[in-house]
């Protein structure tokens, strides 16, 4: 690398952008494209070199960042979560970990030739999985409830377990005194004590600050992440590769206390995850040496396929028996367990240990690893969407629509949607509008819609957009926000506002969804439109009646509401939609008495 190091760490920030916008603009999981990326720059064209660029910080910034991935990772982790995933996830990360630990270590002594104490080493390095690697797929993917939350546990939980069961077998081939059961004890224990203890300490401490306001809000974030960091190192210093159980119990104590409110906090950490997942990345591709490939044989290859197609497979099974999980929840289960950079991270570390210890075939750690991070981050990244779609367990692009409101505006809607066969739920705190939806077989839930119950009780497979369609402007802003971190923000909607005068009573622009239908489009217009006779209709475009031809037919009493497309993709009409209906597309619109006899079904 021949440019200076500020143009490096630029190009790595630029370049992992680039991937995660392309990624989105494709379709596929972010990390595949972060990890070509890191091929390209790296070892094919040698703009990238990390070592060089970061010299002896590398790890420490690689073991730091991934903490706090760890951290933002256990706040997303919900105890009421565990009523329904729980059993599963204790298994997996016990009896599923006990299992990939076995059959990494027999795959990798009888088909890459390692010895016995190094492959025991490499089994307990790719324990490990982690939310680097799954959270992005995850979110492509949009599994079922139950499926996401599962694997979501696990990846979290399995990272701290993974690294500590490393450092016990590292410790135990360097050990030169003592017995193996107690040093093992010794291990566990204080891995266990220092992880729980610091990371309750850490989440306390954050509490403290926030709640006394001992600091001022814009410095809220930076106090929470230097608490983590220190938290990290403390429990590092103490205890080898324990700072990761810390920061993950930091995080879960955080999320589900009722003292503070954190979702600002929460924010930040998500969108610095994204950062720092994009540089991680980049530069765990980039540090690949040609010599890496080199040294993959058929050996390697076999290794890495028994990973993928027996090991897990044989982990997940066993420990998802008799659970009430179905066929296809524990196959797509099965089908997913990825490494990432903690793997590479530890293996990386362990590598330079053994090295120091005159083990130098302690390197063989870093290209097996690598070449599982690779082949698992490919395999699992290419099929998981194509495979969960055929065994129906999830929603890659979740068409169906969450309404507030269940009157009878949001019910004729909600039910033209359904028998197109969308989804459909709807939410309102009036017992008996709720009451009439359910007579009218649409799913319905009674409840405050601003309620910590909404955000975490809702079944919400499948609901990718939200309709905010209250009488009360204020409600629906709020209702928009409420749900901004659960939806994209493209897909959250409201109705036009009641007060078309007067903007000192109106709610910000900034503090809106994109305003449904037409901006005259109100609660109170539309439904006088309904009182007066308007129905809901809908009409098959064709190259004979196009658009343009409903619209001389029509006039203004029509008002578009929804775009059926001819791929069943569902497009909600806005105040500021361009877009046009094609022929073969289906138009379901609002037709006023007057016209709603000139056509439509």
């Amino acid at each position: 690398m021949t440019h200076g190091p500020l143009v490096g760490l630029a190009a790595i920030l630029v370049l992992g952008t680039m991937a995660q916008w392309l990624a989105w603009r494709l379709r596929v999981p972010s990390i595949l494209l972060l990890l070509l990326v890191g091929f390209v720059a790296g070892p094919i064209s040698g703009f990238i070199n990390p070592d060089e660029l970061l010299g002896d910080l590398l790890f420490p910034v690689v073991s730091l960042s991934v903490g706090i991935i760890l951290f933002e990772g256990g706040m997303n982790l919900r105890l009421v979560e565990w009523r329904h995933s729980g059993p599963a996830v204790r298994n997996l990360v016990t009896i599923g970990a006990a299992i990939t630990w076995l059959g990494s270590t027999l795959a990798a002594h009888w088909l890459v030739g390692t010895s016995w104490d190094l492959s025991l080493l490499l089994g307990a390095i790719l324990v490990v999985s982690g939310p680097t690697v799954i959270l992005p797929i995850l979110q492509h993917i949009r599994p079922s409830t139950r499926v996401g939350s599962i694997l979501k546990w696990e990846a979290i939980l399995i990272d701290p377990i993974g690294a500590a069961l490393a450092v016990l077998v590292f410790e135990v081939i360097a050990a030169q005194t003592g017995t193996i059961g107690q040093m093992a004890a010794l291990i566990i224990v204080r891995t266990l004590a220092i992880g729980i203890g610091i990371g309750i300490a850490g989440a306390a401490l954050v509490i403290l600050f926030i709640r006394r306001f001992w600091i001022p809000d814009h410095l809220e974030n930076m106090t929470v992440l230097t608490v983590v960091v220190l938290a990290f190192i403390a429990s590092n210093l103490i205890q080898g590769e324990s700072g990761l159980l810390t920061v993950t119990v930091m995080g879960i104590a955080l999320a589900n206390q009722q003292y503070v409110r954190i979702r600002h906090i929460v924010e930040f950490k998500e969108n610095l995850r994204m950062l720092l997942l994009s540089v991680l990345f980049i530069l765990l591709a980039s540090r690949l040496q040609p010599e890496y490939v080199r040294q993959i044989d058929t050996g390697s290859i076999l290794f890495l396929l028994t990973l993928i197609l027996i090991v897990r497979p044989v982990g997940t099974l066993v420990s998802t028996m008799r659970l009430g999980l179905g066929r296809n929840e524990r196959m797509l289960i099965a089908a997913m367990a990825p490494r990432g950079v903690v793997a590479a991270s530890v293996a990386s570390v362990f590598a330079m240990r053994l090295e120091e210890l005159g083990r130098p075939e302690g390197k063989v750690l870093i290209p097996l690893t690598f070449l599982v991070i690779v082949g698992t981050v490919t395999a699992y990244g290419l099929a998981a969407a194509p495979l969960s779609r055929r065994l129906g367990v999830a929603f890659p692009q979740p068409q169906g629509v969450l309404f507030i409101g269940a009157h009878r505006l949001s019910r004729l809607l909600a039910g033209a949607l359904r028998d197109k066969g969308f989804l459909v739920h709807l939410v309102d705190t009036n017992w008996q509008q709720v009451a009439a939806a359910k007579l009218e077989n649409l799913p319905a839930t009674c409840a405050n819609i601003l309620s910590d119950y909404a955000l975490r009780d809702l079944e919400l497979w499948g609901i990718g957009r939200l309709m905010a369609l209250t009488a009360n402007d204020e409600v629906n802003s709020l209702a928009v926000l409420h749900f901004a971190d659960e939806f994209e923000r493209a897909e959250l909607y409201q109705l036009a506002p009641n007060e078309q005068s007067g903007s000192q009573r109106q709610v910000s622009h900034e503090l809106r969804g994109r305003i449904l239908f037409h901006p005259q489009a109100t609660f109170a217009e539309i439904t006088a439109r309904l009182e007066a006779g308007a129905t809901l209709k809908k009409t098959t475009l064709s190259r004979e009646f196009d658009y343009n031809a409903f619209r001389a037919r029509h006039g203004d009493s029509a008002l578009p509401l929804f775009i059926i497309t001819a791929d069943h993709q569902l497009v909600i009409v806005t105040a500021s939609s361009s877009r046009t209906p094609r022929p073969g597309e289906t138009l379901i619109y609002l037709a006023d008495g007057s016209s709603a006899t000139k056509g439509g079904e």
